[in-house]
């Protein structure tokens, strides 16, 4: 994607892709119960040794955060002590519920945590990121929002003469699902000019705050606006290297906001098809057994939003204002028709198609195919492959 970005939405269509993808197939998974899983693990984090990591964040996608439903959001305006009570409680069931199907569980960010801080010789923190899981613009660029908040504050505290050094500090940011498109709004808001960033904040402003004169009704909004208006902030020095599971195509990534970007999509090729392509997703077969791989990865582009909560009219409102600046360069198509096209490879990084040989008859299990980049006893595969490229 260009620099500056600005916001441009990637093109989704079925030709031969302009970046690099590789295609990987017989794989084995290691049980996160085996004698050797925390030695795999270790062995595969090695090579990170020579780099300065401040922090990994995990940053889990669509329905498995404390809010997809927008409720608490609206309640946050009114009552905000009782709804971050309520995020955690809602967050902690749907962990105990979910596990590792589509979720990054606290025992992911330990063995995380654990492979990279052997590895490094010193505590490496991995952070679970929550965020609200809604299926919109807006909880997604709240998400973004809370997410920067979070990366300054792990900036600000790194003494400035590390930021000169040789070896400067780095976050590494996974994205699962559109976790993924939370790290590319973030990407386009470390990058954008002042009139860009502008257009994003005064497209939202109405969902964060009720009028200019107003006291914000979420801070970290405002906290955000303040500190990207400062060019010399640290979180500008800080090297993002951002890694996304199973991201839908959306959202374009702007190449000053970060890096270095890796993407992994869970793909069986078929020999109809180019071997970056898939089959329509809405085949009940294919869809229930994910024969071809991640079908969420198909559906979850644009056109497949959730309206929010149509009670919330400054949510309501706000999102429709973000979606005319994301979709700015977009031209209306019916989603069965977009679907068709199958793309896999996203216009930016490399990008890594893996059969993740999940498929089988227990849609449950695999959530089509969208699950298994979570689980643990694909960390080790995951980490050599990204230290392949990281490192």
């Amino acid at each position: 994607m260009p620099h500056p970005n600005q916001f441009r939405h990637q093109t989704y269509c079925d030709s031969l892709p302009e970046t690099s993808y590789h295609v990987l197939s017989g794989l084995k998974p290691i049980s996160p119960d085996a004698v050797d899983f925390h030695a795999r693990v270790a062995a595969a984090c090695a090579p990170f040794r020579t780099v300065r990591l401040a922090a990994v964040f995990l940053v889990h996608g669509t329905f498995v955060g404390n809010d997809a439903l927008g409720l608490l959001t609206e309640l946050r305006r009114y009552w905000p002590e009782l709804s971050e009570r309520l995020r955690s409680a809602i967050k902690g069931m749907v962990d105990l519920v979910v596990g590792e199907t589509g979720n990054y569980t606290a025992e992911f960010a330990d063995a995380l945590g654990a492979g990279l801080t052997a590895a490094q010789g010193g505590v490496v923190p991995v952070r679970r990121f929550n965020w609200s899981s809604q299926n919109n613009h807006i909880g997604r660029a709240d998400g973004a929002i809370g997410l920067i908040a979070e990366l300054a504050t792990l900036a600000e505290s790194i003494p400035a003469d590390r930021f000169t050094s040789d070896r400067p500090p780095r976050a590494m940011l996974w994205g699962h699902s559109h976790g993924g498109n939370v790290l590319a709004i973030v990407t386009n808001l470390l990058a954008a000019d002042a009139e860009t960033r502008q257009q994003f904040f005064d497209a939202a402003r109405i969902f964060f705050q009720r009028s200019r004169e107003s006291a914000p009704d979420s801070p970290a909004w405002q906290q955000v606006e303040q500190l990207l208006a400062d060019p010399e902030h640290p979180v500008r020095k800080l090297a993002l290297e951002i890694v996304t599971f199973g991201t839908p195509i959306r959202y374009g990534w702007d190449t000053a906001g970060y890096d270095k970007l890796l993407h992994f999509v869970n793909h069986r090729p078929t020999a109809s098809l180019p071997e970056y392509r898939t089959g329509h997703p809405l085949r009940p077969r294919q869809f229930w057994r994910a024969v071809d791989g991640d079908t969420i990865h198909q559906i979850g582009i644009s056109g497949s939003n959730f309206i929010p909560n149509p009670l919330a009219l400054r949510t309501l409102r706000a999102d429709w204002r973000l979606k005319r600046l994301f979709e700015h360069n977009l031209a209306w198509e019916c989603l069965l028709t977009k679907l068709s096209r199958g793309q896999r490879v996203p216009e930016e990084g490399l990008t890594l198609l893996v059969d993740y040989q999940d498929s089988s008859w227990n849609p449950t299990y695999h959530l089509s195919g969208h699950a298994a980049y979570t689980r643990r006893e694909w960390l080790p595969f995951q980490l050599t492959e990204i230290a392949k490229v990281f490192c």
